[in-house]
């Protein structure tokens, strides 16, 4: 490897790392702001995303720019092509998060209180973006898969979510737009652990060369 080659590669890791603080800074916001109705905090994430688009543009620009200027082959490709989705995928979260915002002012301005039935939820989709960015950031190809089996039960908090309000939206038609959006940030929530969960299939691809995504229907295949 070049010394040149070394240290874009060094900039870009940089550059993901900076780029995934300020993601996680936006869904730590977005959650505060859901859970105990915080329009400022919304409001914040909103103007963060711009930052986050642009940052997002400039490391894709480095990648591909590396590609070009150096070819790289084996480890050092593994490595360019793993950041370019990883740097897809936390734009992707960011988001997200302004989604889980924007709901959370709509939802201040019809109703009070803070959203209990998405607190639990809410919180362990934190800790999984946290994990992942870990993993990310210590090339941890155990605690990224990890991360990844927690995505099941995440799936499962929102399925119960969503069925508890589909409830509640028939009993009480008069709350169909509160349902509606709490229903629509819980769906935003697991999207953003889905996308955490991406990161962590990238990091064991990084680390290990091994491509797991869709394993799971590999598996169903041959038991078939």
């Amino acid at each position: 490897m070049t010394k040149h080659l070394t240290r874009d590669m060094t900039d870009i890791e940089r550059h993901i790392l900076e780029i995934g603080a300020l993601v996680e800074t936006s869904i730590q916001k977005a959650i505060a702001s859901l859970a105990s109705m915080r329009p400022e905090l919304a409001r914040e994430v909103i103007d963060l995303d711009q930052v986050i688009d642009s940052m997002e543009v400039d490391i894709e620009e480095e990648c591909l720019k590396l590609l070009a200027l150096h070819q790289p082959v084996a480890t050092d490709l593994r490595f360019i092509v793993a950041s370019i989705k990883v740097n897809s995928t936390l734009e992707r979260m960011g988001d997200l998060a302004c989604n889980i915002a924007r709901a959370s002012i709509r939802l201040s301005e019809t109703s009070s209180g803070g959203r209990p039935e998405l607190t639990s939820l809410a919180e362990q989709v934190r800790l999984m973006v946290g994990e992942s960015l870990k993993a990310l950031v210590n090339m941890d190809a155990d605690l990224a898969r990890v991360v990844i089996a927690r995505d099941d039960v995440i799936d499962e908090g929102n399925a119960r979510i969503i069925d508890e309000l589909t409830r509640n939206l028939i009993a009480n038609p008069r709350n169909s737009v509160q349902n509606i959006e709490l229903m629509m940030a819980s769906r935003h929530l697991e999207r953003i652990a889905d996308q955490a969960t991406n990161i962590a299939e990238d990091v064991v691809f990084m680390v290990e060369g091994e491509i797991i995504r869709h394993q799971h229907i590999k598996l169903e295949i041959v038991d078939d």
